[in-house]
């Protein structure tokens, strides 16, 4: 008898503002992922498009193996950077480290961490952004690390 392999559960959040320029850059990334559709047969992905919610934990269900989520996040580096961290990095840093919806973010996550209800594998994908202001498109220095970023997330999903 052959023994069924369970099939891994990630769930892929995206915060931030399609109407602020580069906030909504996961949102941007969540579009391009659904676009793909090229996950691994072997794992259930749900994309999961949290706009500014303050509490992300209401998104989840306790099933999940590794939750990845995507946001502007700046850390003084150039507009477009790419930065992958664990939450506790978000919770040591946070002065170097900040989410345009950092108090949420960070609350929201020590939050789920003290409830237990945090997946063991969690990762932050942070995107420096060029401009946060009224607008709808990315600028090009962040609208050119998309494919990079999709590339990164893919790549999450399947580690």
């Amino acid at each position: 008898m052959q023994e069924e392999q369970k099939i891994r559960r990630v769930v892929v959040m995206g915060i931030g503002n399609l109407l602020l320029k580069d906030d909504g850059v996961a949102i941007h990334a969540l579009r391009k992922l659904q676009e793909t559709g090229s996950f691994s047969d072997a794992i259930d992905v749900e994309l999961i498009d949290c706009g500014t919610a303050p509490d992300i934990s209401i998104f989840l269900d306790y099933s999940v193996d590794k939750l990845i989520i995507i946001d502007a996040v700046q850390a003084h580096g150039k507009p477009g950077a790419i930065y992958c961290f664990t939450p506790d990095v978000l919770e040591r840093e946070s002065q170097d480290i900040v989410s345009a919806h950092d108090l949420n973010l960070r609350e929201s996550l020590v939050m789920m961490r003290l409830a237990g209800t945090l997946p063991g594998e969690t990762v932050i994908v942070g995107v420096e952004p060029g401009e946060i202001g009224w607008g709808v498109t990315l600028t090009p220095e962040v609208e050119a690390k998309l494919p990079e970023l999709v590339s990164i997330v893919l790549r999450e999903t399947t580690l």
